[in-house]
C-alpha cells in the first residue's frame, strides 16, 4: 500500500501523539472503523505515519444492522482494509438484539464492549476512534441542556481505560469535522454515508445541524472550537478535582469492609456506610457536593441527579435525627450526632 502525500494534518497528528504520549511507537492499534468520513480520516493517517512508529495496524467495524444498507456498509469496510492490506475484525448484531437495541447509549456501550473484546482476543493494546473537535463540542451542548456538571461537559476526553490491558484513544480532539472531509476529499477517499446522521430524532444530529450552525451565524463563528477549548479546560479541571475528592473521601467516609477507593468497588459489595460531618463540613461545596455522589454512585442503582446529592449536603448541617426519604432502591441516610448514616436495604 502507497503512502499518502503528506500534509499540515499528518504533521499536527504525528506532533499531537507525540506531545500528549497517547500513543506508543511499536504498538498494536485497533482502528474503529465506521466508513465515515472521520474514521476514514483517521485510519489513512495512522498508516501513513506507521512506517515512523512502527505501529501494528488492523480495522474493526461494528454493525447494528439499523439502517437497510447496513451490511453493505460493513462489506465496503471490509474491502478497504483488503485494499490497504491491513486485518479486518467485523462484529454484528443479531436482528433479534438490533430491535432490542433503541437507545444511541446502548448502542455506545456495545461498540465500546466489543471494541475491547476484539481488542483483547487478538492482542491489541489500544483502540483508536475518529471522534473530533465537533464530537467533542456537540457533546458539550449536549451535556449542558441535560444539567451536567464539569464532569459531563468534558466527558469526551484524549483517552480512558476500556480495560486494564486496552486503551482508548481519540487522536482527533484538536481537529474540525471540516477538516476531515476536506482531507477525504483531497485523498480521494469514498465516504460512506450514513443515513442516520440526517434524522433529526436523534438529538444529536439537531444539535450538529440546527444548533451549531445558527449558533455559528448569530453568536460566533468559532463556537464549535470554543466549545471543544472549553471541554479541554474542564478536563484539567475535573482531574484536580477529583485528586482532591480522593483525600477528602480517605478523611470522610468510611463504608463497612472496604479500604479501596469508591471508584474500584463495585456497587453492592457493602453494605453500611457513614459520612464523618464534621470533617466534610470544612471542604468547600464543590468538594462536598463531589464526596457525597461518589457516594452515591456506589450505592444507587443509577447515577444520582442534583437534587439527590442536594439531599445529602444538606444533611451535613441538619440537626441530629434528620434523614431522607428513600432514594431509588429504598435507601435512606439519616443525622447520627456527627455522622451521616446510609444504610442499604438488605
Amino acid at each position: 500500500m502507497s503512502r499518502s502525500p503528506w500534509t499540515p494534518l499528518h504533521a499536527r497528528l504525528h506532533q499531537t501523539l507525540r506531545h500528549r504520549r497517547l500513543l506508543q511507537p511499536g504498538q498494536r492499534i485497533l482502528v474503529a472503523m465506521s466508513g465515515g468520513q472521520d474514521s476514514l480520516c483517521l485510519g489513512r493517517l495512522l498508516l501513513d505515519l506507521q512506517c515512523q512508529w512502527h505501529w501494528e495496524v488492523a480495522i474493526a467495524h461494528c454493525n447494528h444492522r439499523w439502517r437497510p444498507d447496513a451490511d453493505d456498509n460493513a462489506a465496503y469496510v471490509a474491502q478497504l482494509a483488503q485494499t490497504w492490506e491491513v486485518p479486518y475484525y467485523g462484529a454484528d448484531l443479531s436482528p433479534a438484539e438490533a430491535a432490542a437495541m433503541t437507545s444511541e447509549a446502548a448502542a455506545r456501550t456495545w461498540r465500546y464492549r466489543v471494541l475491547a473484546d476484539i481488542a483483547q482476543t487478538h492482542g491489541f493494546e489500544v483502540v483508536v476512534t475518529g471522534h473530533t473537535a465537533s464530537d467533542r463540542a456537540e457533546t458539550v451542548l449536549y451535556n449542558l441542556v441535560r444539567g451536567s456538571g464539569a464532569d459531563g461537559l468534558q466527558a469526551l476526553t484524549w483517552g480512558r481505560s476500556l480495560t486494564p490491558t486496552v486503551q482508548l484513544v481519540r487522536p482527533l480532539l484538536n481537529v474540525t469535522r471540516s477538516e476531515t472531509g476536506q482531507y477525504c476529499r483531497d485523498a480521494g477517499l469514498q465516504v460512506w454515508e450514513d443515513s442516520t446522521n440526517d434524522d433529526w430524532r436523534y438529538a444529536r444530529n439537531r444539535i450538529r445541524q440546527e444548533l451549531m450552525p445558527y449558533l455559528q451565524q448569530h453568536f460566533n463563528s468559532a463556537v464549535e472550537q470554543n466549545l471543544a477549548q472549553t471541554a479541554e479546560l474542564l478536563q484539567a479541571d475535573v482531574t484536580l478535582l477529583e485528586s482532591l475528592t480522593d483525600d477528602w473521601w480517605q478523611q470522610a467516609v468510611q463504608m463497612s469492609g472496604l479500604s479501596e477507593p469508591v471508584s474500584q468497588v463495585t456497587p453492592g459489595e457493602t453494605q453500611d456506610y457513614w459520612v464523618n460531618r464534621a470533617v466534610l463540613r470544612a471542604a468547600p461545596l464543590a468538594l462536598q457536593r463531589r464526596v457525597l455522589r461518589r457516594l452515591l454512585l456506589a450505592i444507587l442503582p443509577q447515577a444520582p441527579n442534583f437534587e439527590q446529592i442536594e439531599k445529602l449536603v444538606a444533611l451535613l448541617s441538619a440537626p441530629n435525627g434528620s434523614q431522607t426519604d428513600p432514594f431509588p432502591g429504598g435507601a435512606i441516610a439519616r443525622v447520627e450526632r456527627d455522622q451521616i448514616v446510609f444504610a442499604k436495604p438488605t
